[in-house]
């Protein structure tokens, strides 16, 4: 049956907007011009007859491309390994990380550089899936998990406790000195975190700290944890959050966290083939990133 596709360059155009949320860094990636992304973009929404992006002052995905963006890369990352199976042994083969697409956007992302600058033969291309791809068949290397840490078969690395947090901007913050007036707030919702039933509600958080609204809440809902982070950083609402997706805003003031965290039971976990584990790439990573997390 033939596939009807729009033009996989476009296609790639997007899904790198998407991921960065930055026509800039797309360009950067795909070695073209902004104008470029913006054009093939443009393209691609008229194919579709849909709208992709918000160009306000801030890059966001619509919903429809909030809803497709993450099964598009994973759909990008497969195509890649299998052309990257067809020549297995070719030179320079990439270290391939996959990790969750908040963590690896707002965690992983900002912190490579130090890993370029240490190991500057290692090309390091990185998978952002929410799946757990199939390290062997799939061509990855490492994968970086958020959960219990029980993956047989791989060698398990326990990176990082997870905590739940409310931040705000410090603006919004100001105003919210209390748990009643977090009830009268905006709050921020990621609407497809059913995948991880540990992480609350707000209606569930605000009862765990003692709070009975008086009226209903304000729930404002967005695409995933990315999107509700900028939200919270723009100063629409505030948000319930992983800490590791806001440590940087929070070091640097751009976020405040509004009570102390609550700890979940999962952490991230970096996981590989056992057989691969001291190959001197993969060893590299390892040692790169369980220091990165004990010292930033």
């Amino acid at each position: 049956m033939r596939r009807r596709l729009p033009p996989l360059r476009a296609l790639h155009a997007f899904e790198a907007a998407a991921r960065h949320l930055s026509f800039a860094r797309a360009a950067e990636e795909m070695g073209v011009t902004p104008a470029a992304i913006s054009q093939q973009i443009k393209q691609l929404e008229d194919i579709l007859g849909v709208a992709l992006f918000h160009r306000g002052a801030r890059l966001s995905l619509t919903r429809p491309a909030a809803l497709v963006s993450v099964d598009l890369s994973d759909a990008f990352d497969r195509l890649a390994s299998a052309v990257g199976r067809l020549a297995p042994d070719g030179p320079a083969r990439p270290l391939v990380v996959s990790a969750p697409p908040a963590f690896a956007a707002r965690w992983l992302v900002p912190r490579l550089t130090r890993f370029q600058e240490a190991h500057p033969g290692i090309d390091l291309h990185l998978s952002a899936t929410l799946r757990l791809v199939d390290l062997d068949r799939e061509g990855v290397d490492v994968g970086i998990r958020y959960g219990p840490g029980r993956y047989p078969g791989l060698l398990v690395e326990r990176l990082r406790l997870e905590e739940v947090v409310a931040v705000a901007a410090p603006r919004l913050a100001g105003s919210l000195r209390d748990l009643a007036d977090l009830t009268r707030a905006t709050l921020l919702v990621n609407e497809f975190m059913g995948w991880d039933p540990a992480f609350p509600t707000w209606p569930g958080w605000l009862a765990e700290m003692g709070a009975a609204p008086d009226e209903p809440l304000k729930l404002r809902p967005f695409g995933d944890a990315s999107l509700v982070v900028e939200a919270a950083l723009a100063g629409l609402g505030a948000a319930l959050v992983w800490r590791t997706l806001v440590s940087d805003e929070l070091a640097a003031g751009r976020l405040v966290a509004l009570f102390p965290g609550r700890p979940l039971a999962s952490a991230y976990h970096l996981v590989c083939l056992p057989d691969r584990a001291e190959t001197p790439a993969i060893r590299a990573f390892r040692d790169w990133i369980k220091t990165e997390v004990v010292t930033t």
